[in-house]
């Protein structure tokens, strides 16, 4: 996820040798991981670490050995390095999880600091559409480079999305795709995102079509006008323990009736339900989906994501509802466009 080359030293350094290493870190957790001759991680070093040595009697020029600890948490590579084991790491209040190989190489370390997780997700986001009822603010910017306090709605998804830790994100592209484009020629948090042109408009899902290359097994499918807190981690752990094919995020929608409501039986009214409130589901626009099942989709095609939820409900395949508990908003009318300015006044960044 990051370069970690910083937090590495070797054993046969000095206390003095790692509070150098440690007083030149810019940033981060102020952790050292421990190595030997042959590059295997033998243990894990902090400043607190080196205080605790000398007041035992410890001299700034003894080894690191001395003071490291020897019990350290790790993942193993192919075997817990998956999402359930990291979020035990996170409430242990790790900070850095070094992921060792078989042989205790560190792979990588995942900075739980920085990113929530690393969910083994692609995401796609749909960014192609002419965005009309917000005309005249769409004229000549394209929806998902509207401004939301000092970040364009996108944005706000993106940076979502690298923090569970995704690093394969491509976005479709159609109206004013040349603004898109630029928009994401540089990478993101060391993330290339990736623009794909929609050659007309496809749908809420057709254009999916048109992405070359998916490296993970989930898909994640989303709108980019929204504006939402959702809880990827929590999103994908609900999908792998119901093993759906399709998970689809919803919404509370509540209606209220100003009157009462006849309960009948044919002609009959059997009793009155004064001023009702009835609670439905809507659908939220975020969608994580098997990677197979992606064949289903027509090629070329307008097609949007019912369409597909009604196929695969159609060809026996599992859709389940994943509801969202946090703040949700489309935002594809003037007013929605406002509510999400307001509400990023008091939550800063996500």
């Amino acid at each position: 996820m990051s370069r970690y080359e910083t937090h590495l030293i070797s054993k046969d350094k000095t206390l003095l040798d790692a509070l150098e290493v440690i007083n030149n870190m810019n940033m981060g957790p102020l952790v050292l991981f421990v190595i030997d001759g042959g590059q295997k991680l033998v243990g894990t070093l902090t400043d607190g670490d080196i205080r605790r040595g000398l007041l035992k009697g410890l001299d700034v020029h003894d080894k690191i050995g001395d003071a490291m600890h020897r019990n350290f948490n790790f993942l193993r590579k192919g075997m817990d390095d998956n999402v359930i084991n990291l979020h035990r790491q996170r409430e242990m209040k790790m900070k850095l999880v070094p992921v060792l190989d078989a042989e205790d190489h560190i792979t990588e370390i995942i900075n739980l600091e920085k990113y929530r997780t690393r969910l083994p997700v692609d995401a796609v986001l749909m960014a192609g559409g002419k965005g009309e009822r917000l005309r005249p603010l769409t004229e000549k910017t394209p929806k998902p480079l509207i401004k939301i306090g000092d970040k364009c709605i996108i944005d706000y998804n993106i940076d979502s999305l690298l923090s569970y830790g995704l690093n394969h994100i491509s976005v479709t592209v159609n109206y004013l795709r040349e603004q898109l484009e630029e928009h994401f020629s540089v990478p993101r948090d060391g993330v290339k995102i990736a623009t794909v042109r929609e050659p007309k408009y496809l749908g809420t899902i057709g254009s999916i079509k048109f992405v070359e290359t998916f490296y993970n097994d989930t898909i994640l499918v989303m709108n980019s006008d929204l504006f939402t807190n959702i809880d990827y981690e929590d999103f994908f752990l609900h999908f792998q323990q119901n093993d759906a094919d399709m998970s689809v995020a919803a919404v509370p929608y509540v209606v209220k009736v100003p009157y009462g409501v006849f309960n009948l039986e044919g002609r009959n009214i059997k009793g009155v339900t004064e001023k009702p409130t009835i609670s439905y589901y809507a659908n939220a626009g975020i969608y994580l989906i098997k990677k197979e099942r992606l064949e289903l989709i027509p090629e070329n095609e307008f097609f949007n994501a019912t369409d597909f939820m009604d196929l695969l409900i159609k060809e026996g395949y599992k859709v389940i509802r994943y509801p969202i508990s946090g703040y949700w908003i489309d935002i594809g009318q003037h007013d929605e466009l406002e509510r999400a300015r307001e509400i990023a006044k008091h939550i800063g960044n996500l």
